[in-house]
């Protein structure tokens, strides 16, 4: 699959089932992602890899209290994919590189590797929202201090039907500019 291919056919896959990358395969695709741009090669971000009861324990946790929570809507959209992939966020203090263009480098690993994941057959959805809310998820998951929940891709294989139609690319010549003034005319390549 071409770069372009993979982009604009790539989507958010909720259902998802077995099987999903194995920990080896992770671990490969994400070599490959991580030759994102990193100002000063810190690798700002680790992933903490979740599966069956792990993603069961990460789901009973309270939003915010002791007691753990029903097992709801919410709840249940957490296990249904054979992987969880946690993404740290963890800065590197005392750098040159500011912690904004830090935070560029960890999102750009994880749409990197939903590429890649996509490429090779596997679907994944992005969560965000409760897990990066709570004390609770930061205690399981042990994060140091100053390291911080981005979020979570849950992995697996998409069901048959869940194949997604190819993406039109969007008129973002709005979007470019020279010095005050618009470039080229949508769908045009540039020189």
């Amino acid at each position: 699959m071409d770069v372009m291919t993979a982009i604009l056919t790539r989507r958010s896959v909720r259902a998802l089932r077995a099987p999903g990358p194995s920990d080896e395969e992770f671990a490969y695709l994400l070599r490959g992602a991580a030759a994102a741009p990193d100002h000063g090669g810190l690798r700002p971000w680790r992933w903490i890899l979740l599966r069956d009861t792990d993603v069961e324990a990460l789901a009973a946790r309270p939003a915010g209290g002791t007691e753990p929570r029903p097992r709801d809507r919410d709840a249940r959209s957490t296990t249904s994919a054979p992987l969880r992939a946690v993404l740290v966020f963890s800065p590197a203090p005392d750098q040159d590189v500011p912690e904004w263009e830090q935070l560029a480098a960890a999102s750009s690993v994880a749409y990197g590797l939903m590429l890649l994941l996509h490429a090779r057959g596997f679907g994944s959805s992005w969560r965000t929202g409760r897990l990066c809310a709570g004390h609770e998820a930061r205690d399981l998951l042990r994060l140091g201090p100053g390291e911080r929940l981005l979020g979570a891709l849950d992995i697996g294989t998409p069901e048959a039907s869940t194949r997604p139609a190819r993406r039109c690319c969007p008129d973002v010549s709005d979007r470019v500019q020279r010095l005050g003034r618009p470039v080229g005319a949508a769908g045009t390549a540039g020189a």
